[in-house]
């Protein structure tokens, strides 16, 4: 096979995407050493991955508690009335996340799924009473457009990013009988 060939670079970038999902705080120098590649070629399949955004960003995976904040998940489903263009503008300028920031939402993933609900939504609220005025704050903005909602309170997160949550221990106190 050459070596510049399609699938051998699909082969490369997906050797370095491991790694960089595993711990995207290595050093090029680490994953170079772990892939078998130069510096040079991790660093330009890297940049190339952010240009056709297959890399989006970079993330540390954060203990909430440890920030005095709690995740939510929101489950959304719709109305099968036709959304407006008005609303789908809306959702891709990402407005109304634009609009939960402001009182203190910070979203963590929102995605349109396939399934009993259409949208889900996960995010971080200093407390229960915060998280509902985001919900009241969605149903506002979305009003005619959706059929159900659902809150749910995240209790203990064992695996977040890929990563084992270094407490999971604690996980044991929500199963004492």
């Amino acid at each position: 096979m050459a070596k510049n060939s399609v699938k051998q670079i699909e082969k490369d970038e997906k050797k370095i995407l491991r790694e960089l999902s595993a711990n995207a705080n290595k050093s090029i120098n680490e994953i170079a050493k772990n892939c078998g590649f130069s510096r040079q070629k991790v660093w330009r399949i890297i940049k190339n991955l952010e240009k056709n955004n297959t890399i989006w960003g970079y993330v540390a995976v954060v203990n909430e508690e440890k920030q005095d904040t709690k995740e939510f998940i929101l489950l959304v489903t719709r109305t099968n009335k036709p959304i407006q263009e008005k609303t789908i503008n809306q959702i891709v300028s990402r407005e109304f996340a634009k609009n939960a920031k402001k009182i203190g939402i910070r979203f963590l993933y929102s995605a349109y799924t396939n399934g009993k609900y259409d949208w889900v939504i996960f995010f971080t609220a200093k407390d229960i009473k915060e998280a509902k005025s985001f919900v009241e704050l969605f149903n506002r903005t979305y009003e005619g457009q959706i059929n159900e909602i659902a809150l749910i309170e995240n209790m203990f997160t064992a695996v977040k990013c890929g990563f084992t949550n270094p407490e999971i221990e604690g996980l044991r106190e929500y199963f004492k009988v």
